[in-house]
This record gives C-alpha cells, sequence and structure tokens, in this order.
C-alpha cells in the first residue's frame, strides 16, 4: 500500500517519441495536471499512417498512479518501459477499460470503482482512435461511491452498448487475449482449450463473418443430430406403438362383443318402461269405473238424510231459547245471592264493632290495675333505697389515696410515651435502612444484568471459555494467587462509545483469554480445562513487573495539538494483572485516540509524531519505516462495530456497594434488637397502667355510691309521682261502652229483617230455573233419538264415501304412476315432454334402439311383451355379459387413440427423414464444434514437438511459445491493434533477445496493426527500427515537479551534448 510520504511526493510522468538511430530512447515525462500532447522534435521522420481503430491518443485523470496523464503512441510498435511499480500496466487498464472491457478481464478487481486514484472520488479515461472519416474520441468517466461510469462520444453522452457496438465496428477485441493480452494473463493464454484459441484466432485474424460461419456450421451439424436423434426416436416410438396395439387388439374384439349383449340388454330396459306402463293404465281405468259407481251410490244416501237433518234443527233451535230463559234465571239468582252476601257482610262488621269496644274497655281495666301495681312496687324500692343509704359509710378519707394512684398513674404513662417515642424513631430508623437496603439491592441486580449480558455473549460467541469460567468460580482455592476470568468479562470502558477502539487493538484470542499470575497455576487451569475437559480456552501470564502504571513515551498535551484526547490505557478500567499484560503486550499507554480532526491532517500526524499505531474517530493507521528506502509507509482500515465491551460493569463500585449492604444488614439487626428491648418496656408499663387505672376505678366508685343512691331516690319519687297523677274512671267508661252497644244493636236487627226477605226471592227464582232445565232436557231428549237414527243412517254413507276416497285416490296414485311411467319411457325412448307419443308406441310396445338410433323403428316388436318375460331375457344377457371380465373401456380408448396417433407419427417420421436427407445433401458429417487449433512446440533439437499446455512447459517457455504465436498472426490480423503486458518475464536472455528481434521486424513491417510491448527491462544491444515508438515510465521521490519540465530545453541538452563529443 502507498504511504502517505509517497502520495505527496510521488508523480508518474510519461512521455512519447520516435526512436533515432543514434538515439534510440529519450526520457519525456509529461506535466501533471495538463492534457497537452508531448510534441515531437521537428527532425523526426514521418511514422507512417494509422490503420482504421489504431490508437491514437489515451489520456487518464487520477487513474491508478497518475494524476493527469495523455501518451501519444505511434501506429507501429510501442514499447514501454518502466521499473516495476511506475504505472506501465495502468497504460493497459486505461486501454481495456475505455473501450469498454471488463475490469475482471484485467484480474486486478471486480468493480471499476478500485481503478481510481485512491483519495479522489472520481477518475476518467479518453481513448483516441484513428478513423478515416474522423478520429472516434470515446471518454469514460468513473464515480468511485457509485461504483458507475458515464461514457461520451467525440464529447457527447452516450451510453455503454453504444460504445461497445462503436468498438466492435472497428473489430477491437480488448476480450480476445490473441488481440488483448495483459500482465495478470499471460498464463491464460496457456490454459486456452484447443476450441477456444480457434475461435480467438478467428475472431482476431479472420473476417468478421468467419467466426459466424463456424457458429452456423456448429449449429447445422448440432441441428442434424437432434434430426438424427429425433428419428431414431420416433422410429422406435412408432415401433414400441405399433406392438401395443398388437397386444390389445384381442382385448378390443371382446370388448365389442360385450357391448353387443350390453346393447341388448339396453333395448330391453328400454322397452320395459312401456310394458308396465301399459299394465299400470289399464288397471288405472279399471279403478277409475269403480270409483264413479262409488260416486252415485254416496249421492242417493245424502238425499235420503235430508228430513231428519231439519227436525234435528228444529230441535236445536227449542234448546238454544230455553238455555237463554235459564241462563236470565241464574243472573237473577245471582245478583239476589250477592245481595245476601252483602248484608251478611254488614252484619258481621256490626259484630265486629261491638267485640272492639268490649276488647277496649277489658284493656283500660287491665292498665288500672297495672298502674296500682307500678306504684305499690315504687314505694317498696324507694323505701330499700332510703335504708341502704342510712348503712352507707362515709367517702372524706378515700381522696389521699385516689391522688397517690394518679401521680403513679401519671408517672406511668410519661414513661409509656417516652417508650413508644422510641420506638417511633427505632420504626423510623428501620424503614430508612431498608429503603437504603433496597436502592443498594437494585443496584446490585442491575449491575448484575449487565454483567450477565456480557456472559451471555461470552457463552453464545465461545461456549467452551464460558463453560470454563463456570468452572473457575467453583474452583478458585486451587490457584496460589490471583486469577482473573476472560478480559472481555474484566474490562470496564468508561464510555461505550469508545469499546471499538479497544476491540480493534486487541484480538478476539486475547479477549478471551485468562489472565494468570502464577505458571504452575496456569498450567493446572489447562491441564484441568483443556486436557481433561475438552475445552478450548486462551490463557497468558501477567508480567512479573507490573507495566499496569507505567507512563506514555509522549505526553499528551504534546498530541492535543493533531486531535487526540486519550491514549488506550485510559478508556477503561481492568484488574491489575490484566492491565499489565494489555500494557506489557499490545502498548495500549503509547497508542493514542484521535478524532476527525486527526484523520484530516493524518499526513502531518505521521510524518511529525512518528507514532507507529494512531485510532482517529474511524479507521486505524499502523506506521512503518521501509527497510530500503527509511521512508514511513502506513496502511489503513476501517473499524469494526463493537461487539462484547459495549456493555459496562464497575466491579469497584460493585464491591462498594456489597460492603454498604453488609453495612446496612448491621444496623438493621441492631435497630430490630432495640426495637424487641422496647416493645418489652412497653409492655411492662401497660400492664402497670391497666392495674392503677382499675383500682382508680374502684376507690373513685366507692366515693360516688352515696351520691347514687340519693339520685335514685329523687328519680323514683318523680316517677311515683307522676303515677298518682294519671288516674282512670272505669265506672263512666263501662257506661259509655254499654250505650254504644245498644245502638249497633239496632241496626243489627233492621238488616236481619232485609237478609231474610232476599232469601225467599232467591228460593222462588231456584223453582223456576229448575222448571226450564226439565223442558230442555226433554228437547235434548227428543233430538238425541233423532241424531241415533241419523248415525245409523250415515254410517253407510261414510262406509261408501271411505270406498270412494279409497278408490279415488287408488286412482290419482295410478294416473301419477301412469305419468311417471310415460315419463320414463320417453326419456329412454329420447322422446322430449311435449313431444306426443308415436302411433307405434301406442298401439304396440315400442323398441327403443339404444338411445342412438342406430336400430329399425320397430325393433320391439321382436322382444317379449309381458314383464317375465323381458326379465328372464334380461336376466340372460347380462349374465353373458357378466362373462367377459377384466374388459377396460379405456383400452379402447387408448387402441383408437394409439391408432391415430401411429398414423400421426408416421407421417411425422416421414417429413423428418426428408428433412435430414436435405441436411445431409447439404453439409458434410463432421464435428465442427471439436475443430481447434493445437500448438506444438519443442526447445531442443533432440526433443519432439509437444503440445503446449499448462503444465508441460516451463513458464519462460510458455512464454516463448505465446509470443511467437502472436507473432505469427501479425501480419494477417485484422485487428488494429495488439497490446503484451511483460511476457518477457520468464524469457532466458537468448530467447528474450530472439523474440524482440521478431517483434521489431514482423510489427514495423508496412500495413502491420499497432503493437503494444510492456516490459520493465530490456537487454543491452538490442536492434531498433526507425518504426518504433518508445515510451519511458518513471517514478519515484527524486522527478521533477511536472511545472519544471521543458521538453524543448532537454532537446537542446542533448544536440550540445551530440556535438561536443566528437571534438574531445
Amino acid at each position: 500500500m502507498a504511504t502517505p510520504s509517497r502520495k505527496t511526493s510521488t508523480q508518474s510522468p510519461l512521455a512519447s517519441k520516435r526512436a533515432l538511430l543514434s538515439d534510440p530512447s529519450s526520457e519525456v515525462p509529461s506535466k501533471k495536471k495538463s492534457s497537452v500532447p508531448p510534441a515531437a522534435p521537428p527532425p523526426l521522420p514521418s511514422s507512417g499512417p494509422f490503420v482504421e481503430g489504431s490508437i491514437v491518443r489515451i489520456a487518464m485523470e487520477n487513474f491508478l498512479t497518475y494524476d493527469v496523464c495523455e501518451v501519444s503512441p505511434g501506429p507501429h510498435l510501442n514499447m514501454i518501459i518502466g521499473a516495476n511499480g511506475t504505472g506501465k500496466s495502468s497504460i493497459v487498464c486505461a486501454i481495456c477499460l475505455g473501450l469498454a472491457g471488463k475490469p475482471a478481464f484485467m484480474g486486478r478487481a471486480d468493480k471499476v470503482g478500485f481503478f481510481v486514484k485512491r483519495g479522489c472520488s472520481k477518475g476518467m479515461v479518453e481513448i483516441e482512435l484513428f478513423r478515416t472519416s474522423g478520429n472516434l474520441v470515446i471518454t469514460r468517466e468513473i464515480d468511485v461511491a457509485k461504483n458507475q461510469s458515464l461514457w461520451f462520444i467525440n464529447k457527447k453522452s452516450a451510453n455503454q452498448k453504444i460504445v461497445e457496438e462503436q468498438v466492435a465496428a472497428l473489430n477491437i477485441q480488448v476480450g480476445n487475449l490473441c488481440q488483448f493480452l495483459p500482465q495478470d494473463k499471460v498464463g491464460e493464454f496457456a490454459k486456452l482449450s484447443k476450441i477456444e484459441l480457434l475461435e480467438a484466432t478467428e475472431k482476431s485474424i479472420g473476417p468478421p463473418e468467419m467466426h459466424k460461419y463456424h457458429c452456423e456450421l456448429k449449429n447445422f451439424r448440432e441441428k442434424e443430430k437432434q434430426l438424427e436423434t429425433s428419428c431414431k426416436q420416433k422410429t422406435e416410438c412408432l415401433e414400441k406403438m405399433i406392438q401395443r396395439n398388437e397386444r390389445y387388439k384381442q382385448d378390443v374384439d371382446r370388448f365389442y362383443e360385450r357391448k353387443r349383449h350390453l346393447d341388448l340388454i339396453e333395448m330391453l330396459e328400454a322397452k320395459r318402461p312401456w310394458v308396465e306402463y301399459e299394465n299400470v293404465r289399464q288397471e288405472y281405468e279399471e279403478v277409475k269405473l269403480a270409483r264413479d259407481q262409488a260416486k252415485e251410490e254416496v249421492r242417493k244416501l245424502k238425499e235420503s238424510q235430508i228430513p231428519i237433518t231439519e227436525r234435528i234443527e228444529e230441535m236445536e233451535r227449542q234448546r238454544h231459547i230455553l238455555e237463554a230463559r235459564i241462563k236470565e234465571k241464574a243472573s237473577a239468582i245471582t245478583e239476589t245471592s250477592q245481595k245476601c252476601k252483602y248484608k251478611q257482610d254488614v252484619i258481621e262488621r256490626k259484630d265486629k264493632q261491638i267485640e272492639e269496644l268490649q276488647q277496649a274497655l277489658t284493656v283500660k281495666q287491665n292498665e288500672e290495675h297495672d298502674r296500682q301495681r307500678r306504684i305499690s312496687n315504687t314505694r317498696k324500692m324507694i323505701e330499700d333505697l332510703q335504708n341502704e343509704l342510712k348503712t352507707t359509710e362515709s367517702c372524706e378519707n378515700l381522696q389521699p389515696q385516689i391522688d397517690a394512684v394518679t401521680n403513679d398513674l401519671r408517672r406511668v404513662q410519661d414513661e409509656k410515651a417516652l417508650c413508644e417515642s422510641e420506638m417511633i424513631d427505632k420504626r423510623r430508623e428501620r424503614e430508612t435502612l431498608e429503603k437504603e437496603k433496597r436502592s443498594v439491592d437494585d443496584h446490585i441486580i442491575r449491575f448484575d444484568n449487565l454483567m450477565n449480558q456480557k456472559e451471555d455473549k461470552l457463552r453464545q460467541r465461545y461456549r467452551d471459555t464460558y463453560d470454563a469460567v463456570l468452572w473457575l468460580r467453583n474452583n478458585r482455592d486451587k490457584f496460589k494467587q490471583r486469577v482473573c476470568e476472560p478480559i472481555m468479562l474484566t474490562i470496564n470502558m468508561k464510555d461505550n462509545k469508545n469499546a471499538k477502539y479497544i476491540e480493534n487493538h486487541i484480538p478476539s484470542n486475547d479477549l478471551r483469554a485468562f489472565v494468570f499470575e502464577n505458571q504452575e497455576d496456569m498450567e493446572v487451569f489447562l491441564k484441568e480445562v483443556r486436557d481433561n475437559k475438552k475445552l478450548r480456552v486462551n490463557a497468558v501470564i501477567a508480567p512479573k513487573n507490573s507495566y499496569a502504571d507505567k507512563a506514555p513515551s509522549r505526553s499528551l498535551n504534546d498530541l492535543k495539538q493533531y486531535g487526540f484526547f486519550s491514549y488506550l490505557r485510559e478508556l477503561f478500567d481492568a484488574p491489575d494483572p490484566v492491565m499489565s499484560y494489555l500494557c506489557c503486550q499490545y502498548h495500549i499507554h503509547e497508542v493514542p485516540v484521535g478524532t476527525e480532526r486527526t484523520r484530516e491532517k493524518i499526513e502531518r500526524v505521521i510524518q511529525e509524531t512518528r507514532l507507529k499505531q494512531i485510532y482517529t474517530a474511524e479507521e486505524k493507521y499502523v506506521v512503518k519505516t521501509s527497510f530500503y528506502s527509511n521512508k514511513l509507509i502506513s496502511s489503513n482500515t476501517s473499524l469494526k462495530v463493537a461487539q462484547f465491551l459495549t456493555v459496562t460493569v464497575d466491579l469497584e463500585q460493585r464491591r462498594h456497594l456489597e460492603e454498604q449492604l453488609k453495612e446496612i444488614n448491621r444496623k438493621l439487626q441492631a435497630v430490630e434488637s432495640g426495637l424487641s428491648a422496647l416493645r418489652e418496656t412497653n409492655k411492662h408499663l401497660e400492664h402497670k397502667d391497666n392495674e392503677l387505672r382499675q383500682k382508680k376505678k374502684e376507690l373513685l366508685e366507692r366515693k360516688t355510691k352515696k351520691r347514687q343512691l340519693e339520685q335514685k331516690i329523687s328519680s323514683k319519687l318523680g316517677s311515683l309521682k307522676l303515677m298518682e297523677q294519671d288516674t282512670c274512671n272505669l265506672e263512666e267508661e263501662e257506661r259509655k261502652a254499654s250505650t254504644k252497644i245498644k245502638e249497633i244493636n239496632v241496626q243489627k236487627a233492621k238488616l236481619v229483617t232485609e237478609l231474610t226477605n232476599l232469601i225467599k226471592n232467591c228460593t222462588a227464582l231456584h223453582i223456576q230455573k229448575v222448571d226450564l232445565i226439565l223442558q230442555n232436557t226433554t228437547v235434548i231428549s227428543e233430538k238425541n233419538k233423532l241424531e241415533s237414527d241419523y248415525i245409523a243412517t250415515s254410517s253407510q254413507l261414510r262406509i261408501t264415501e271411505q270406498h270412494f276416497i279409497e278408490l279415488d285416490e287408488n286412482r290419482l296414485r295410478l294416473l301419477q304412476k301412469c305419468k311417471e311411467l310415460m315419463k320414463r319411457a320417453k326419456q329412454v325412448c329420447n322422446l322430449g315432454a311435449e313431444q306426443t307419443v308415436p302411433q307405434e308406441y301406442q298401439t304396440q310396445v315400442p323398441t327403443i334402439p339404444n338411445g342412438h338410433n342406430s336400430s329399425p323403428p320397430m325393433a320391439f316388436q321382436d322382444l317379449p311383451n309381458t314383464l317375465d318375460e323381458i326379465d328372464a331375457l334380461l336376466t340372460e344377457e347380462r349374465s353373458r355379459a357378466s362373462c367377459f371380465t377384466g374388459l377396460n373401456p379405456t383400452v379402447v380408448e387408448e387402441y383408437t387413440k394409439r391408432e391415430e396417433e401411429i398414423e400421426q407419427l408416421t407421417e411425422e417420421l416421414k417429413i423428418k427423414k426428408v428433412e435430414l436427407d436435405k441436411y445431409r445433401e447439404n453439409i458434410s458429417q463432421e464435428d465442427y464444434d471439436k475443430y481447434g487449433i493445437r500448438i506444438r512446440v519443442k526447445f531442443r533439437s533432440s526433443t519432439q514437438l509437444h503440445e503446449l499446455t499448462p503444465h508441460h512447459q516451463s513458464g519462460g517457455e510458455r512464454s516463448v511459445s505465446t509470443m511467437l504465436y502472436l507473432m505469427a498472426l501479425q501480419e494477417l490480423n485484422r485487428c488494429p491493434f495488439r497490446v503484451v503486458d511483460e511476457i518477457n518475464q520468464g524469457m532466458d536472455p537468448i530467447n528474450e533477445r530472439r523474440v524482440f528481434e521478431m517483434v521489431v521486424n514482423t510489427a514495423c513491417k508496412e500495413n502491420t496493426s499497432q503493437y503494444f510491448f510492456i516490459t520493465p527491462k530490456l537487454l543491452q544491444n538490442l536492434p531498433y527500427s526507425e518504426k518504433m515508438t518508445v515510451l519511458f515510465v518513471y517514478n519515484g521521490p527524486h522527478m521533477l515537479e511536472p511545472n519544471r519540465w521543458n521538453l524543448k530545453a532537454f532537446q537542446r541538452r542533448r544536440r550540445r551534448i551530440t556535438f561536443t563529443q566528437p571534438s574531445q
């Protein structure tokens, strides 16, 4: 990769000049940022005309090693000479890409954007081709970002297809190794098969239609083979079909024999419904006659029942009149009964009023007796309370005891309040500690979750390493000194955004490595994990002397002017053994990290700081010093996205949280102990408080007992006074009740008289109703007698009507059956629903042939005319038809279809044979697709000729053979130019000299195509021709700047040197 220093100081100038006899070569670079071709000196001879399609000019801008460059080749042999890496093959690439060649053909890159000079967004290649009607200028602009190209023909926009058509019209084939042989494809020429070599040679030296004719011959021969194959296949298929039809012929004959029996069965089945129809029709006529007779008999019986019916109707009218009168009497009786019931209800209410007056008097008497009893009881209670009051002692000596108990109770309550206050403080302290504990637990859980995320990533990517971590956690007691888990678990980034720098700097093998401080510990670990458990793990040993705190060789303050903000070591935290190992192994304390500003001035940073590794925002730069030129060589790579270190876990903070959690638990235990002691003290004070309260209550009750007795006596005296005032006069109440009862009895007597009259009226109405009921019974009896006579005469009528109904139903059933049988018979005979039955079907049961009109219309006359005979013949024919088993109708269809296919295939075979005969008359029967060219070579007189292959000859022998073959094609070549890139690399001096002489002699003849020969070196004292054009390519740190080149000054200096040499 090019170093930054070479990017800034390296130019690739190139120029062209005709070779002179005395001066076989010239060194003329082109100017940078200029497209003016170098001018040839006046004394140079004319170089002959260009052939159609030759390259007149090649211009490049931001293309591979060139900024701006323009090349003007000659019409004959063009020798492009220069050291390796100067840009010779870049000219070849420009020719290929400028003429619509594919990037992959040159074997360098598969995308056109890779051919643009590094650091540039666009590049340009322009090829000018000679054409008698006017030169053709093809321009290709390459966009790196889109990996696309814009095409221009004579400065006008075009597309790639048009460019390819223009190039093909000039017979330019950059994809043909016989015309265009790039450096990376020289070995491919020997790998060409004989068929591919023939096609390439045809395209290179033959007329345009030559390859086309060859392809047509191959297509004709392929078509002939296809016709031969098709005829052979059709012949075989025809024979197989004929043989198969012969095998099926007997089955077809048996099938048609069975079909004749089936046709007779079909004819019998067609006649059978007509016979059934005729039988049912005759039965229908008989039933219809019997039904008409029964109808006449029913009419006569109905006429004889008319007088009886009229008498019964008269009796029914009388019955209705009597029942109406009975209903009227019943209504009157109901009305009278309701009046009687009303009077009875009124009398009952009067009795109830008398009972209520008597009950009210009894209640007042009972209340008076109860009042007297309560007065007596109250007086007795007052007397008892007065006696108790006299015996009650004085309570003046109880007050000192009450005061002492009150003081003790107040002191206990103060102590209790103080205890409860302390308990509240303890509870608050406990709640505070519990909140802190929950907060710390949540922080630890969050840390564990983050650690689990890192471990999950380790388990998913490196399962063996994860299993080894689990084993280490369970067996730490087996190790003498500290063992650190994999580095990716112990590293904690201070900022997740910087994780990409660490992961790109430390290889993944070390990121998953365990770090040991002791060699014996590492051997124990590897023996257990690798040998016993068969786990693939990595382990490293930290240096004995710690490098974790080693200072960098350059202060970060000195680097901040370039955009650096930190060294890799300051971006993360890690245990001391891990940090020491990384500093010792990967010098993370010496590698700075910069920003986008660092990348913008990266060339200055590399030159001035001399840092070996540099990180910018998105790239990593590695700087080395060339062993040969002592120049700085830099390479840069894009940073990969971080995968493992994006999760940050501060283990030091987690340990601090665990210690804080232990302290909180210790304080919680102390608070719980204090709370338990305070609860016991509070319980004791509560018990003492209850005892003092009970004692005070008893003393207060003794002190207030006398006052309570006096209040009770006063209350009872008040109640006694009220009861004595509430008196009642029982005699007056008894007199009032007696007067009211007498008034009610008078009203009651009047109501009883009215009730008696109503009962008499009701009895008279009942007698009249009974008389009407007897009359109605007599009428009903006479009616029933008439009805029994009517029923006797109607029984015969019902029997006759039932017989008529049965006959009529039978007639309808037979009629429907006749219609169905007729419909079925018509369907069998293919008659429409509206068509009338032909005469022959009415007079004689007709015959219907198969439903296909293949038999005479009176064929039914030859068949039996009864159902039994038809059924017997059907059974016989079905038995015969069933004897033909194993027959499939598809066999006959296939047989018929195959007969048609045989006939069709025979015709197709005739046509194919005629077409094949015509093909054989027009072309010879040869395998044109196997035609090819074999190159046979030998390099020693004692050996025989051998075919040129990529394995039999050496590299130099293959190069000589390839060059000789191309030279043999030169005079025959119809291509406008040919390109061969560094084909003399593997040749020995003798062969190289001979090949060079042949190239000069062949390519410099008249009427030969343009030739480009690219080589990094030439032998001394080689022959040259005046028609040659030598193009030198220089590149290096000591080249002149483009603006200091002056071609005319260089020519004048060369002439002065030439003129002064003879005088000396």
